[in-house]
């Protein structure tokens, strides 16, 4: 077998802390994909070819993308391959696909919050299936991980629904969340980098942040065999998953989406059979 473990790696303080909340939840290693981001007649992703090779969906609720007939047909594929679903709210800037910075007061977050896992919610209940979790997207995402005030607002509209939240690694976000005594699963991106810090880079960083279908694959096993990664400088990384499954996000905006997923999938299955998890 391929040795993935590096004796010489860096444990940055962003990426210390328990993942207690992924072996409480989670029952394997996932894979967890955004999904939905269509808005009326313009496609953005396949989802349909790539329901099947996920875990978990994270749909769109109207604010960066989707609209109510996305999200009641997201919702129906996602329940006809036996896929959980999460929330994926984020600012609202369709133009800019939510990927923009906004300055936006905590109390207009949590309204924001509530309107849009409200909305996708209706559409579960529609079909008789549950919220699994909330996800932010893309800069509300950082948006959380740089203001506390803001953090607090999700949280606050996460515990309104009794669900946990999902984001990156994140030691800081980790011990707020335990204050409050709320859930976070913590995630790896494996279609993106990381900074020496172990901090997410941003998509529109530059060419170096997007990684290829087989990077991918090395990062997933790399993570779930080694509990590590490598930055974007080539450095190696402690995660601290410490036998803690993880759930691995992919972007189905990507342009090699579909490849991203077939392999990651591969990776995914490998580390439930080494583990002794089972498959999907």
């Amino acid at each position: 077998m391929v040795e993935y473990k590096s004796e010489k790696a860096l444990s940055p303080e962003y990426l210390a802390g328990d993942a207690n909340d992924n072996k409480d939840i989670l029952k394997r290693y996932e894979i967890n994909c955004d999904m939905g981001e269509a808005f009326g007649p313009w496609r953005m992703g396949p989802d349909e070819d790539l329901m099947p090779l996920i875990d978990s969906a994270n749909v769109a609720c109207g604010g960066h993308a989707g609209d109510p007939g996305t999200m009641e047909k997201t919702v129906k594929l996602a329940k006809k391959y036996g896929v959980k679903v999460g929330a994926h709210p984020g600012l609202p800037d369709k133009l800019g696909f939510g990927r923009r910075i906004w300055l936006i007061a905590p109390e207009d977050i949590y309204t924001m919050v509530l309107y849009q896992v409200g909305a996708l919610k209706a559409f579960l209940d529609a079909e008789g299936m549950e919220l699994s979790y909330i996800k932010p997207h893309g800069e509300l995402y950082f948006y959380i991980e740089r203001d506390d005030e803001i953090k607090k607002a999700v949280m606050k509209a996460a515990k309104v629904f009794g669900v946990p939240l999902v984001a990156a690694k994140s030691a800081p976000y980790l011990e707020i969340i335990k204050s409050e005594n709320q859930q976070l699963i913590q995630e790896i991106y494996p279609d993106l980098n990381y900074n020496p810090k172990g901090d997410l880079c941003r998509i529109k960083a530059g060419p170096k942040t997007v990684r290829t279908p087989e990077m991918i694959y090395d990062c997933i096993m790399k993570a779930g065999m080694a509990d590590q990664l490598v930055d974007i400088e080539g450095n190696t990384l402690n995660i601290n998953y410490n036998g803690s499954p993880i759930t691995f996000c992919l972007h189905s905006d990507m342009p090699t989406a579909l490849e991203n997923a077939k392999l990651a999938r591969k990776a995914v299955d490998n580390l439930n059979d080494h583990y002794g998890f089972t498959k999907k």
